[in-house]
């Protein structure tokens, strides 16, 4: 079975060539599908200056700037033979650069020639104008129409995944194959852009009827079936799409458990047997993460920070955005949170042409600087958020009802015995019980809020943040103690099921099953 996934980003430790969850989400498959012998070929952008970086200036500005390779990457990947694809009319050299482990493989694909379409293509989700971004997007789905047919051999492939709608444009370079699926990660109108009918026309030979377009509405049209990653987000885009309901199914997301477990907990779950762990034991075990946390990252970032085992540590760090309601942290903190005998950290990266991301990063930081109990994570990667799931005592997950598609953070902080606590949205209301293995506030809204012009966003949030506060407030005071040792070691016993081999097998197995009673 030949499993082919076309997405914007990846992120593997290797290389940076993601911007956040979804690139994460790719790399959690690839490893599991390596580890379990799937020929599984993934096939994206060579993105040499990666994301963004960020860097806080003495004066307590933050900079942002194209992200470095952590290693010479002609080490990590190999160079296969180059080849020629046409865009604009120009003659566009590609090369493809591999890296494989296992029976799986990373495919990257980089614009040599001509010298814009290489600067186009240089940095994830960043670039000058929306000519570029179309294009850099029909660079991804002719590269691997050509690489599909001559590298891999249609025949060959049992099922072509199109991650997002810009890896969807391989529905018109590829028109022959039928058997995609469109897999949605996002209800934000930055996951569902629109493209001219004049690149259409021009790129693929497709004339429609409109100047323009939304490429996911396109695809529904040609793809067989359309997957959400939640239950939840499943009924969202059923709202967001309804004339392509019978598309649609949904299959959670999960989590790559040896990438996200901590090695000393993962040692504890391998020695006892995850249901014979006391909450006792995991206690003391989280302890010793925990002052590794402190150790190799808090105290790096905050030199002189007051903190023992007996201090809670409390985390919101992810992509800075606004629909993931950084607010709520920030108005805690001016509230209450700065008084409270508790470590706040808080980070993550906005998009360098998000305004309100950078508004809420330099809060952040303002914070931080301000407050001696609160900590800003500035350049937040994979390497800090595996230690500061796994170390941290509460975890928050804010995102507005409706917006969070799946979301995995909270997934991650389970698997290390971390509970968190969450607003009723994505993927959380599957895993997280009340007062159980973590914390809920809010309602659940059921109906898409465009928190950009409804004028019920601002009530919405005031009641929903008064309830976390007070959430947050209690879970505070309970840290410690017998009940909040038990809801911790419930979130370690029921993280497993989100596990990304789950998300494996409900993707490819009946596709499995239907080609062996086919070809039978």
């Amino acid at each position: 079975m030949v499993i082919v996934s076309i997405t914007p980003e990846i992120a593997l430790e290797e290389i940076n060539c993601y911007a956040g969850g979804l690139g994460v989400l790719e790399g959690d498959k690839f490893i599991e599908a390596s580890k379990n012998g799937f020929e599984y070929l993934v096939l994206t952008l060579f993105h040499k200056k990666g994301y963004v970086d960020y860097y806080v200036t003495d004066d307590g500005n933050i900079i942002a700037k194209p992200q470095k390779q952590p290693i010479d990457l002609t080490k990590f990947m190999k160079a296969e033979e180059e080849f020629v694809i046409k865009i604009r009319g120009e003659n566009v050299y590609t090369r493809p650069w591999t890296y494989t482990k296992g029976r799986a493989k990373v495919v990257f694909f980089e614009a040599t020639c001509p010298l814009w379409l290489r600067q186009a293509t240089e940095r994830v989700y960043i670039e000058k104008d929306e000519e570029s971004r179309i294009y850099k997007w029909t660079f991804l789905a002719k590269a691997s129409a050509k690489y599909i047919k001559e590298f891999i051999g249609l025949d060959s492939v049992d099922v072509i995944d199109l991650n997002e709608a810009y890896a969807s444009l391989l529905v018109y370079a590829l028109p022959e194959y039928k058997n995609f699926r469109l897999i949605v990660h996002t209800p934000g109108p930055w996951g569902h852009p629109y493209i001219s009918s004049q690149v259409l026309e021009e790129e693929f030979g497709i004339r429609i009827k409109h100047d323009s377009e939304m490429i996911t509405r396109l695809a529904l049209e040609r793809v067989s079936k359309a997957c959400a990653v939640s239950k939840k987000h499943y009924e969202v885009t059923k709202i967001l799409f309804p004339e392509f309901v019978h598309k649609f199914s949904y299959v959670t997301n999960g989590v790559s458990i040896d990438r996200w477990r901590h090695p000393i907990i993962r040692g504890l779950v391998a020695g006892k047997g995850i249901e014979n762990i006391s909450s006792e034991e995991l206690w003391r075990t989280h302890l010793e993460v925990k002052k590794e946390l402190i150790e190799d990252l808090l105290k790096i970032y905050k030199p002189g920070l007051e903190i023992d085992e007996t201090t809670p540590i409390v985390v919101w760090c992810r992509r800075i955005v606004r629909y993931k309601r950084p607010y709520f942290i920030t108005w805690f903190i001016e509230d209450i949170g700065r008084d409270l005998d508790a470590v706040f950290v808080i980070g993550g990266k906005p998009h360098p042409d998000d305004r309100d991301g950078l508004h809420y990063a330099k809060k952040f930081l303002e914070l931080s600087k301000k407050y001696d109990n609160i900590v800003f994570i500035h350049d937040y990667d994979i390497s800090k958020a595996k230690l500061l799931l796994s170390g941290c005592d509460i975890h928050l997950f804010t995102p507005f009802p409706g917006w969070e598609a799946c979301g995995t953070s909270y997934m991650k902080a389970a698997l290390n015995g971390i509970p968190t606590l969450s607003s009723r949205d994505g993927g959380a209301l599957e895993l997280i019980v009340d007062g159980l293995n973590g914390w809920f506030f809010g309602s659940e809204i059921n109906e898409f809020i465009n928190i950009y012009s409804d004028t019920r966003v601002n009530d919405i949030d005031k009641v929903e943040y008064e309830e976390f506060r007070e959430k947050l407030v209690d879970v505070l005071k309970s840290y410690g103690s017998i009940k909040y040792k038990e809801v911790a070691l419930n979130a370690l016993k029921s993280s497993e099921r989100f596990s990304i081999k789950r998300v494996l097998s409900e993707l490819y197995t009946p596709i499995k099953e239907n080609n062996s009673s086919v070809s039978g």
